[in-house]
């Protein structure tokens, strides 16, 4: 399909609350229909643009469904990542209390993206397949995204970056994030400077590979839980960040039915052995103290 030409960004005009009055005094409560631009909400949000980004491959309706809820649940997984950035922002600089909203705000859109799971329930294999082979080698297992979120929330495999090695930005990127310490390395890090005793080894590892669970973790969290005034802003932190994992874990569980669904245990597109290997992949647990913690409270 021929590619179309994006609208060129334009800027947006601020007003202030005297001149949204005016406006509406002179519209006499009406919206406003007249402007001399582009409309102000397309200047925004870039909707037109949006709206281009849907380039099937075939003739069959549901492939639609198929595209958009995967270009959908691309932006949950940026804007996932954008708040989980901004948690460990501010965990490195100990400001507990304020990365609770961030946190939360990460929480609800993956509430929002495992939702998206929903609009592909209809799909049936015999649906599937009507356009599965169009799609050749594109599986959801190349999304960059995903791999910037699985990063951020502690999940690090250095090899699976290597499909973007053609791509010298993306792979830039990808290598950094590996680089950078995860939202449960601050954790660990803001526990040691709260004054819990954790091994210098697990301080000072190299924050490119897979936290492993660690007793002394799990010990200062059963410690943190044990006191449930309303000043402890730890513990608010651990209800946050397992809100985050378990939304996170029913992404991934949605992800295995809706696999099952559509394609049962058929090879994956991108290579893998598909229903098998992502039943593997969730064994990986995120956050993993907060849950073992949980025994021994």
């Amino acid at each position: 399909m021929e590619q179309t030409e994006l609208r060129p960004r334009t800027e947006v005009r601020p007003v202030t609350a005297r001149q949204r009055a005016a406006r509406a005094a002179r519209n006499g409560g009406e919206p406003t229909l007249e402007f001399t631009e582009r409309v102000p909400y397309d200047t925004y949000v870039h909707a037109s643009t949006l709206h281009q980004l849907q380039q099937p491959l075939s003739g069959d309706p549901g492939e639609m469904s198929f595209l958009m809820v995967s270009q959908i649940m691309e932006l949950y997984f940026s804007l996932t990542c954008h708040e989980l950035r901004e948690t460990t922002r501010l965990l490195r600089a100990d400001r507990v209390w304020e990365a609770l909203a961030p946190l939360r705000r990460a929480a609800l859109h993956l509430e929002g993206l495992n939702a998206a799971w929903r609009g592909l329930r209809w799909m049936t294999p015999a649906d599937f397949n009507r356009f599965r082979n169009l799609l050749g080698e594109g599986s959801g297992f190349q999304s960059a995204m995903y791999r910037h979120l699985e990063f951020l929330l502690g999940l690090r495999d250095p090899a699976l970056i290597r499909p973007f090695r053609r791509q010298t930005d993306v792979y830039a990127e990808l290598t950094d994030a590996l680089a950078t310490a995860s939202v449960w390395d601050e954790v660990v890090a803001l526990l040691a400077r709260y004054g819990h005793e954790l091994p210098a080894e697990l301080l000072e590892r190299d924050v490119a590979t897979e936290h492993e669970a660690h007793p002394v973790v799990e010990a200062a969290w059963v410690e943190i839980y044990a006191d449930d005034g309303p000043d402890n802003h730890l513990r608010m932190l651990g209800e946050a960040l397992t809100e985050v994992a378990e939304q996170f874990g029913d992404w991934r569980h949605h992800h295995v039915k809706a696999v099952q669904r559509t394609m049962g245990a058929k090879v994956g597109s991108g290579g893998s052995a598909g229903l098998a290997w992502l039943q593997r992949s969730m064994a990986r647990v995120v956050f993993p103290e907060l849950w073992s913690a949980r025994t021994a409270m």
